[in-house]
């Protein structure tokens, strides 16, 4: 995430779980994503609570990671910059990504990681996480936490027979000013734009519960991650970060709807951009949360009409 200067935030925790005419994740899915998301909220057992067993698939074909298995992916974090970028290919690939799929698109100047997975219609969501990260500290917390976070959801929705394209973008150069977002951005045609149903960003998740930055997203979106944050029983806040910008700024702007998603505790000015962004800041069940709900999102997201957000 590019600088800012304040976090507001206005937490709204959820207790009980909300009702939904559309359609969502299995029930018992939800129920050990709320577990989890209690222990988070009492702190206690964060780091050591069980989730779903390794491997686990719904009877939709969305398989879902565990806990433990996004946690093994911070054993080894890319700590510079020119390592990045194989390493996000490394990841996919080794998560399931047949490498002819992958695709390294060098616009205006940067290199953006693409991977397509086709639905059965031409509309599209865009999932994306940067890649990149500022010259101090290791970039775990911003942002190997989003990359982890959308290879996982590939993984997770590979073999899921999707109604929508869903399109995993890793950006380039996002702390150099969002280069790799606004190049694809800024390359889309209205007829394309309006392909493009949403876009989910995640940035800089591993701190604290799962959060939408209010001032960098869509209203739509960030009314449908506080319902679903309840139907989860997920703790869950509002936030604005004035002077901020991330990956999801330039899809806005195109009028494509988008919600940025982060994990950031009170204390992110003291890591975020520092020396002390290292993998051991990186709280695996904040990561999981936010991936959890990133998941429900998408697949909200993927019933529901084009320009349900807009």
């Amino acid at each position: 995430m590019t600088k800012s200067t304040d976090l507001n935030s206005n937490p709204r925790r959820h207790a009980a779980a909300g009702r939904s005419s559309v359609a969502s994740l299995p029930l018992r899915v939800h129920r050990r994503a709320a577990t989890l998301a209690l222990l988070f909220a009492l702190g206690i057992g964060s780091l050591t609570a069980s989730s779903s067993s390794p491997g686990s698939t719904d009877d939709s074909g969305v398989r879902i990671s565990s806990q433990e298995e996004i946690a093994a992916e911070f054993k080894s974090v890319p700590c510079k910059n020119k390592e990045r970028l194989p390493a996000v290919q490394a990841l996919f690939e080794r998560i399931g990504a047949q490498p002819a799929d992958i695709s390294v698109q060098k616009v205006g100047g940067v290199e953006n990681l693409v991977l397509i997975k086709r639905g059965a219609s031409d509309e599209k969501v865009l999932i994306g996480a940067h890649y990149d990260k500022v010259d101090l500290g290791c970039g775990a917390i911003d942002n190997w936490t989003g990359i982890v976070t959308i290879a996982h959801l590939y993984r997770s929705l590979a073999n899921w027979k999707s109604t929508k394209t869903l399109v995993f973008v890793a950006f380039g150069k996002e702390e150099e000013g969002l280069v790799g977002s606004r190049a694809m951005a800024s390359r889309l045609d209205k007829s394309q734009a309006a392909q493009y149903c949403a876009m989910v960003n995640i940035d800089s998740l591993g701190l604290a519960a799962a959060q939408v930055a209010d001032n960098m997203s869509s209203k739509k979106l960030r009314d449908l991650a506080e319902s679903l944050a309840k139907e989860m029983q997920m703790p869950f806040s509002h936030t604005s970060i004035p002077g901020a910008a991330t990956d999801s700024v330039p899809f806005v702007d195109k009028k494509i709807p988008a919600i940025e998603i982060h994990g950031m505790s009170n204390d992110w000015k003291s890591v975020l951009h520092s020396d002390k962004d290292q993998v051991s800041r990186v709280k695996p069940v904040s990561v999981y949360l936010g991936y959890r709900l990133a998941l429900s999102i998408v697949y909200r997201i993927d019933g529901m009409p084009c320009d349900a957000f807009r």
